[in-house]
C-alpha cells in the first residue's frame, strides 16, 4: 500500500510519477524501496488517468458511508441486525479497496 500512497501523494502535490520521485517518497517515510515494485507501480500507471480512477473508486465508498447507524438503545434483535448492516458495511469496503487496488497493480 505504501507504494501506492505515494504515487497519490506525488500526484496531490502537482508532481510526475515517476520511480525517481516514488522511491524519494518512501525513503522519507522510512520504507525499504523495492526497485522491481516501483517499476510495475509506474508503468500500471503509464496512461492512466488518476483523478478519474479516484473518482471511480469514490463513488461506492461514498454510497457505504451514507448508510444511517444503528442505534444504540435497539433491543437484541435489532442489536443483531445492526451487526449484520456493519459486517455488510465492512465488506463494501473491502471491495471498493479491492478494486482501487486493481486500478494501480
Amino acid at each position: 500500500m505504501e507504494y501506492i500512497y505515494s504515487a497519490m501523494l506525488l500526484h496531490s502535490a502537482g508532481q510526475k510519477v515517476t520511480e525517481e520521485h516514488v522511491k524519494k517518497v518512501l525513503t522519507a517515510a522510512g520504507v525499504k524501496a523495492d526497485e522491481s515494485r516501483i517499476k510495475a507501480l509506474v508503468a500500471s500507471l503509464e496512461g492512466v488517468n488518476i483523478d478519474e480512477a479516484i473518482k471511480t473508486a469514490a463513488i461506492p465508498v461514498a454510497a457505504a458511508s451514507a448508510q444511517p447507524a444503528a442505534s444504540g438503545e435497539a433491543s437484541a434483535d435489532k442489536k443483531t441486525e445492526g451487526k449484520k448492516k456493519e459486517k455488510k458495511e465492512e465488506v463494501s469496503e473491502e471491495e471498493a479497496a479491492a478494486g482501487l487496488g486493481a486500478l494501480f497493480g
